[in-house]
């Protein structure tokens, strides 16, 4: 078995993720979002904007600056993706539909999903089938627009019944996003008026090929990884994803490793790149592919990492929404940001250095890196505030950078 060192490991994943690749030249156009999709296989959604969604992340990690509706572009013009469970919420390319076809048949049999959701349909099937005659003979619509009284308080997100059977569908397949509002509302619609005919016309595999092909697609995604990292990328379950891992290994489509430092055998991905280095600086939201993992990413970068949204403010370690900050293959800082549009600036709510990391180089990389994404943010300034352990030497390198105080 081959022996690969952390350091080896860590190029590896970071080449798969698409941070080798070179950054655009000119403007960016749909042809460089194609390819970080076709690095990622998929950009998990989430609805949290105090900075920027955490969708549109990590395209700025890979690109820069980049004209956020080619997203829509790509997803509610061109047909070239779809909303659909994959890691969580997520927008895929319509190559993997059939993949997921065994994922929809679960649900529509009532063998996964979340509670709620099923809890409506065994509740109440005549009522989410009423949903869904609603959305086949008026077209796309909202929950609001279905609702025949106001909305209760609901669960966490303030889901309803009628959210609820809505969801329900588009976890069966039956319905799905047509497009998405101003305001981020999706927007559903029957299956069949979204999803060309072409991309539904495909064979749809057994559910182990398709799971089979899935995990291929995360070990290219990853580089190297764990089963677990494998099985996690598109949420399988423990032993299907094992199974999916076995049947690759047999036929010589993944290569058992050892990485220093891992307990766990690895796997490497055919022709996974193996770069002698990587020279690139990047802020990488939570629901980034190569960091949402979190054990692998305590293997892989030595950090800790973890989403204080849910945290109680007086609980908080790092912030509410604290990005980790890439620079020379490890994470050498993270930051608590805030797009304050009303006032026109980037809030750093805090910032924090990694142990072992050289303060005056990352600094100067990362007031670099938070410039870039006030601009692209429409933001004008980058305005560091006092809390944290590497807040007075990043407010320096950002006012050397603006030429002025900050």
């Amino acid at each position: 078995m081959q022996d690969i060192s952390l350091r080896q490991a860590r190029r590896i994943a970071l080449a798969a993720q698409g941070f080798t690749d070179p950054l655009p030249s000119g403007g960016v156009d749909a042809r460089h979002l194609r390819r970080v999709l076709g690095r990622t296989s998929l950009l998990q959604i989430d609805s949290v904007n105090v900075f920027a969604r955490a969708h549109l992340l990590p395209a700025f990690s890979r690109l820069g600056p980049w004209p956020t509706p080619l997203l829509d572009d790509l997803a509610f013009r061109r047909r070239e993706l779809f909303e659909y469970w994959g890691h969580e919420a997520s927008y895929l390319p319509m190559t993997l539909h059939p993949l997921l076809r065994w994922r929809m048949a679960r649900a529509e049999a009532l063998e996964e999903g979340w509670g709620g959701p099923l809890r409506v349909f065994k509740e109440r099937p005549e009522f989410v089938g009423s949903l869904l005659t609603r959305l086949q003979d008026e077209g796309p619509c909202g929950a609001g627009a279905l609702r025949s009284a106001p909305r209760g308080k609901g669960s966490w997100w303030g889901w309803d019944d009628v959210k609820r059977g809505l969801e329900y569908l588009f976890w069966s397949g039956r319905v799905t996003t047509s497009r998405r509002t101003n305001g981020f509302e999706r927007l559903y619609d029957v299956t069949e008026r979204v999803i060309p005919s072409a991309v539904l016309a495909l064979p749809t595999p057994s559910r182990l090929d398709a799971q089979r092909e899935l995990v291929r697609i995360a070990a290219h995604a990853h580089g190297v990884a764990t089963e677990r990292d494998l099985r996690d990328y598109f949420r399988l379950r423990v032993d299907e994803g094992r199974a999916a891992v076995s049947s690759l290994v047999e036929d010589s489509a993944l290569v058992p490793v050892r990485v220093e430092g891992w307990r766990e055998v690895a796997y490497l991905a055919p022709g996974a790149a193996a770069p002698r280095w990587v020279r690139r600086s990047a802020l990488l939201s939570p629901f980034d592919p190569l960091v949402w993992e979190r054990k692998r990413t305590a293997r892989l970068f030595g950090v800790d990492y973890r989403i204080e949204i849910y945290v109680p403010a007086p609980q908080r370690v790092y912030g509410y929404y604290c990005l980790l900050f890439l620079h020379e293959e490890a994470i050498r800082a993270r930051v608590d940001l805030k797009s304050d549009r009303k006032a026109g600036v980037l809030r750093v709510l805090a910032s924090w250095l990694e142990p072992g990391s050289v303060p005056g180089s990352t600094a100067e990389a990362l007031a670099a890196e938070l410039q870039r994404a006030a601009g692209w943010q429409g933001l004008g300034e980058v305005v560091v505030e006092q809390r944290g352990d590497f807040a007075r030497e990043l407010q320096e390198a950002v006012a050397a950078r603006a030429g002025g105080a900050c």
